[in-house]
C-alpha cells in the first residue's frame, strides 16, 4: 500500500535502474530556475519598493509619507496601490498555477513551460521600460503568470 510516496516499493531500492543522464541534470536545473526566478523576484520587490528613486517616480505619495514619519518609517507604506503592486504577482500566479494542470494536458508540459517562460520574459520586459504603475502591475501580472506556469 503506498503512504506518502514512500510506500508499496516491491524489492530492495538497489533494485531500481535509474541513471543520472544529461535530461535528468537539465530537467532539475529547469525546475530549480523555475524556483530561483520567483525567489529573485520576491527580493526584487521588497527591495525596490524602499528605494527612493522609485518612490519618486511612481509612488510620491508614499515618499510624501515617508519624509514625514517621525517613529517608524514601515507604518507609512500603507498605500493600496503600492501593495497591488506587490501582491499581484502572487495572485496570478495563484491563478495561473490553477489553470496550467489543464493547459499542460492540453498542450504538454514542454509547451507550457515555454509559454510561461515568454510570459515571464515579457512581464520582465514591461516592468524594465515602465513608464506609469498601470504598466508596472500588469508586468506582475505576466511575471506571475509566468511563474505559475513554469512552477505548475
Amino acid at each position: 500500500m503506498a503512504v506518502g510516496g514512500f510506500g508499496g516499493v516491491d524489492g530492495p531500492v538497489s533494485s531500481f535502474n535509474g541513471k543520472i543522464t544529461a535530461s535528468v541534470v537539465i530537467t532539475c536545473i529547469v525546475a530549480a530556475s523555475s524556483g530561483l526566478i520567483f525567489g529573485y523576484d520576491i527580493g526584487i520587490s521588497g527591495g525596490v519598493t524602499t528605494m527612493q528613486p522609485f518612490l519618486q517616480k511612481f509612488f510620491p505619495s508614499v515618499l510624501r509619507k515617508a519624509a514625514e514619519a517621525k517613529t517608524n518609517i514601515y507604518c507609512v507604506y500603507d498605500s493600496q496601490v503600492l501593495t497591488s503592486f506587490t501582491s499581484s504577482l502572487y495572485i496570478a500566479g495563484l491563478a495561473a498555477s490553477l489553470v496550467a494542470s489543464r493547459l499542460t494536458a492540453a498542450i504538454g508540459r514542454r509547451n507550457t513551460m515555454v509559454l510561461g517562460g515568454l510570459t515571464f520574459l515579457a512581464g520582465a520586459a514591461i516592468n524594465g521600460g515602465a513608464a506609469n504603475v498601470a504598466m508596472l502591475i500588469f508586468g506582475r501580472i505576466l511575471l506571475g503568470f509566468g511563474v505559475g506556469f513554469t512552477n505548475q
